[in-house]
């Protein structure tokens, strides 16, 4: 591999946005579907392939660039994590003059001061109406398998609900992952409500869930990227693979070690059978009589050396003859 600047995090480029809502007019809308925004016309007529819609330009609020999205009919989409930390939190307030403050929940950061919001309002500021208070910005990096380039799609969320989610979601696989490999994962867009002071209010929260892997799987370590591209179809291939014939594995052998072996792999495998034990302890004892070696001593026994590994399966008494 060639050299990097050291000076410079790499990254790579970012194709668009994934949305949970638009704008009609100058009226911000939710939805309850995924909206799916770039400077590519090519991106966004693919996702519209795939997830449907109708792709159109569009310019964003206080913006003169067109870009392309559509409203996919999708409430949830496939997606990968890609390696390294993903996701970026913070309380954010935003004015026509850019980002006014950028809170870490502690500290705002352009002030250097304690957090603003929960000083003036305690500790469900959240609550407040919107612009009084920031908002909690999430923002999470992943790759879209079946969309052209190797970029990436920024899925933002200014829910405080979604936020706990995210962080605690993400935070599990890095501990497992160590930021390394990828994740397959699913983006979805579910309905929520909660009751506060008599009044329900109904809201979208994006939740990021596990796509075709357990979670003993995530966290067992970095996957291949043959895997994390295609869960189930590994999946169903470990399950269709064909059953290995031991009898005939066994039959080939030539030593004692080398049934010991066959046995191993089934108990691996999980195909021992009573049948099968029995079978190769009936082979292993054939090749004891056929062994040339010592024969017994005065006391009917065989010199034997068995040597067993700890982490490996123990093998039944098959390593002595059978009785005479």
């Amino acid at each position: 591999m060639g050299s990097r600047l050291r000076n410079i995090q790499a990254r790579a480029a970012e194709h668009g946005r994934l949305r949970t809502g638009y704008t009609q007019g100058n009226r911000p809308m939710r939805s309850s579907t995924w909206v799916v925004t770039s400077h590519s016309e090519e991106h966004v007529r693919t996702a519209a392939k795939l997830w449907g819609g109708e792709p159109e330009q569009w310019s964003p609020l206080n913006s003169t660039i067109p870009q392309w999205r559509v409203i996919t009919n999708a409430p949830a989409i496939e997606a990968l994590i890609t390696p390294g930390d993903p996701l970026n939190q913070y309380n954010e307030m935003w004015s026509k003059g850019g980002c006014q403050r950028r809170c870490d929940g502690e500290t705002e950061l352009l002030s250097r001061q304690p957090c603003l919001c929960a000083r003036q309002f305690g500790e469900e500021w959240h609550l407040q109406p919107k612009g009084r208070v920031c908002s909690t910005t999430s923002r999470l990096n992943v790759m879209l398998p079946d969309l052209s380039g190797m970029g990436m799609w920024r899925a933002e969320t200014h829910s405080f609900y979604a936020a706990q989610e995210w962080g605690g979601m993400v935070d599990m696989i890095l501990a497992g992952t160590n930021g390394q490999g990828f994740i397959p994962v699913t983006l979805r867009i579910e309905p929520r409500q909660r009751v506060a002071n008599g009044e329900t209010k109904k809201f979208p929260v994006v939740v990021v869930e596990l796509r075709g892997v357990t979670p003993r799987q995530a966290l067992a370590g970095p996957m291949t990227a043959t895997t994390a591209l295609d869960p189930a179809g590994q999946a169903r291939a470990a399950i269709e693979a064909p059953r290995p014939d031991y009898l005939a594995d066994a039959q080939a052998a030539l030593t004692v070690d080398d049934v010991q072996d066959v046995y191993r792999a089934a108990h691996s495998a999980g195909h021992l059978t009573d049948d099968l034990i029995a079978a190769l302890k009936q082979r292993a004892n054939d090749l004891k009589t056929e062994d040339q070696g010592p024969g017994p001593d005065e006391d009917g026994a065989y010199p034997v050396e068995v040597v067993e590994t700890p982490s490996q399966p123990s093998w039944p008494a098959v390593a002595q003859p059978a009785a005479r």
